[in-house]
């Protein structure tokens, strides 16, 4: 018995670790089965209530659009985020301007994009002065928004000048000469008036005859540049004077004394011309030409007469 006892060989236990750890990296390895719910039932209660009511909204703006409706609507009440920006208190409740002298207040609203369905928020205050500064007549736009419900606009306006005529057509201009306008109504009417090409550049000059004019002034209507080299000056009985390129100021000081030493305007004469220093070339009307020419053929028959005698 002992013998046998002896000779039986101790069994090597197989580490439990290993067994364990195989069961667990088989567990670790293996995915996680999905349940066998059905793709239906997983998705979010009430999705399909919520497409319904999507499709049904969309289904109605695409009617509303295509209608004409929506468009309707913008004209009326102006774009959507106007409409909401108002409806929140942000609309435009007041408008100050200053600086007016030739325009009205409603040319610089509209100049400037600003109406009743237009909304503080998104009312854009640079591209309004951008656009006012476009105007001819506005040489400076400066526009704030002054929340909950205001809008400031300062001005500063090309002052007219003088008026200028050119192919038929009347501008105001400013003193540089940039035209500001055209003149469609009787606003500027009382502006001295320069015709011909390149007088707006130089109106300048012409008011400065005007006012060596003195009290000739008054009677001056126009002046008309000649080739861009020098002034004739219109009256308003008709007569026109021809001043000279050089020293014109010479020449309306003569005839200042023209018209206070031969009462000159109230002869009828069509022209004079003032171009030559010492002389004084006038072109009279047919009625009085006609009647010179008869007084001349007069007297030299009467000279005939006295010399046969």
């Amino acid at each position: 018995m002992k013998a046998n006892s002896s000779s039986r060989l101790p069994v090597v236990a197989t580490g439990p670790q290993l067994l364990i750890g195989s069961e667990r990296q088989g567990r670790w390895m293996r995915r996680p089965r999905r349940s066998a719910q059905p793709w239906a039932e997983r998705l979010p209660r009430g999705i399909g209530s919520w497409l319904a009511v999507g499709f049904l909204a969309l289904s109605l703006g695409s009617g509303f659009v295509i209608g004409g409706q929506y468009q309707a609507m913008q004209e009326a009440y102006g774009p959507p985020r106007h409409m909401i920006a108002r409806m929140l208190g942000f609309g435009i409740d007041r408008v100050t301007i200053s600086g007016l002298s030739g325009l009205s207040e409603q040319e610089v609203l509209v100049a400037a994009g600003i109406d009743p369905k237009t909304s503080l928020v998104f009312f854009d205050a640079d591209e309004a002065r951008r656009q006012l500064e476009a105007n001819p007549l506005i040489r400076e736009a400066q526009v704030r928004k002054l929340y909950p419900g205001e809008i400031s606009i300062s001005l500063t306006e090309r002052e007219p000048y003088a008026l200028w005529q050119v192919k038929g057509e009347l501008f105001v201009i400013a003193a540089d000469g940039t035209v500001i306008d055209k003149m469609d109504d009787g606003r500027f009417a009382y502006l001295p008036l320069v015709v011909g090409k390149n007088a707006n550049n130089r109106a300048s000059e012409y008011l400065a005859l005007r006012k060596e004019a003195g009290p000739l002034a008054q009677h001056i209507r126009a002046g008309m540049l000649v080739s861009d080299r020098r002034w004739d000056i219109k009256l308003d009985n008709g007569m026109d004077v021809r001043l000279p390129e050089t020293k014109p100021e010479a020449a309306m000081q003569r005839l200042i004394s023209l018209e206070q030493n031969d009462r000159i305007l109230d002869k009828d004469i069509l022209a004079l011309d003032l171009r030559q220093p010492d002389r004084v070339v006038a072109r009279l009307s047919e009625e009085a030409a006609a009647a010179r020419a008869d007084m001349l053929k007069n007297r030299n028959k009467a000279r005939k007469k006295g010399g046969e005698a």
